[in-house]
């Protein structure tokens, strides 16, 4: 799926961080635990270096809790990475992120020195209400949408932590065409950037092949059908989602299995596994060699100017022709 929203106040506040983190002791990166693959921006991975970096899995009440603990396994597989699982509605818990900051900068912490961090995120992953509750105040703005931040702000936590937040960024460019519907699906992307349809079916299609018991005991169906139009058409006949005739309104229902979705009511469900990642990066690999392969051919047929044979004879009796004439020419 292709996601057109990168509103210009995106690109600025990417370079803003860009500029910003070489001052920075510890960057905090918020995922949503339902799509850490997805959620996870790839700009800054590629400048980040060894930075230390502290990955927060934010509403992780809302996601299948042995999936979070394997992508917290496999992203700490990296030194410099530590992880956190929280929710917005466990202050406590959240809290102790600030602690986590400390350990991380231990020899700062144990100086005079201001610890400086930079909080990021995806649109929508809950960034400001986590901030507001490290520092006990209302601080940043909050919102049920993406792209409520603007600009970056410098927030002094006490205890010498100073927190720079910034906007939460998406990317230019997708390379994995999954993590377009991911983040529609999640809430990341602006309601009015997508296809409800579309996303509906894609979403159905995962959940009745990774979670079906769910999708048994939200919709009361007791066998399940094998494709998603099956799914949508019975979901939608229990929830009353019909047109004049009886016809299901699949717009209608598909909105509301991303609503129940993004609530928690359909369960704690994760949209993917270290595991798909791994065959999706290998099926893109592929694509790229072969879209590279075509982009080579293209460019020789252009070059030869993409002859037919008959072009191809003619172009050699004008280039003998030529070729005659210089012969003549030169002999004169």
């Amino acid at each position: 799926m292709a996601v057109h929203w990168f509103p210009g106040h995106m690109h600025k506040a990417l370079t803003e961080m860009k500029e910003a983190l070489p001052k920075v002791d510890v960057l905090i990166e918020v995922l949503d635990a339902r799509i850490p693959y997805s959620s996870e921006n790839p700009e800054i991975a590629k400048i980040r270096g060894d930075k230390p970096c502290i990955k927060i899995f934010n509403k992780s009440d809302l996601a299948d809790p042995d999936s979070t603990a394997a992508w917290q396994a496999h992203l700490e597989d990296d030194r410099a990475v530590k992880t956190f699982t929280t929710s917005i509605d466990n202050i406590a818990k959240t809290k102790q992120i600030l602690e986590l900051i400390r350990k991380t900068c231990a020899q700062k912490d144990a100086s005079v020195k201001t610890i400086n961090a930079m909080i990021i995120g995806i649109p929508n992953v809950g960034k400001s209400t986590l901030i507001n509750i490290l520092a006990e105040r209302v601080i940043a703005k909050t919102g049920n949408e993406p792209a409520v931040t603007k600009s970056q702000q410098r927030i002094n936590l006490g205890n010498g932590i100073v927190l720079l937040d910034t906007p939460g960024v998406l990317w230019p460019k997708l390379e994995n065409p999954n993590t377009g519907y991911r983040l529609a699906i999640s809430g990341a992307v602006k309601d009015t950037a997508l296809e409800y349809d579309d996303i509906g079916f894609y979403a159905a299609d995962y959940l009745l092949k990774a979670y079906p018991q769910l999708l048994k005991e939200r919709y009361k169906i007791d066998d399940l059908p094998a494709t998603e139009l099956e799914f949508l058409e019975l979901a939608a006949a229990k929830r009353g989602a019909l047109m004049a005739g009886g016809r299901v309104n699949l717009h209608k229902i598909c909105e509301l299995l991303i609503g129940e979705y993004r609530s928690g009511k359909l369960g704690r469900i994760t949209l993917e596994t270290h595991e798909m990642i791994a065959k999706e990066e290998v099926e893109m690999g592929k694509a790229a060699e072969k879209k590279a392969a075509e982009k080579a051919s293209r460019k020789q047929k252009f070059k030869d100017g993409s002859l037919t044979p008959d072009k191809r004879d003619r172009k050699e009796i004008r280039t003998g022709k030529r070729e005659m004439q210089k012969e003549s020419k030169t002999k004169r």
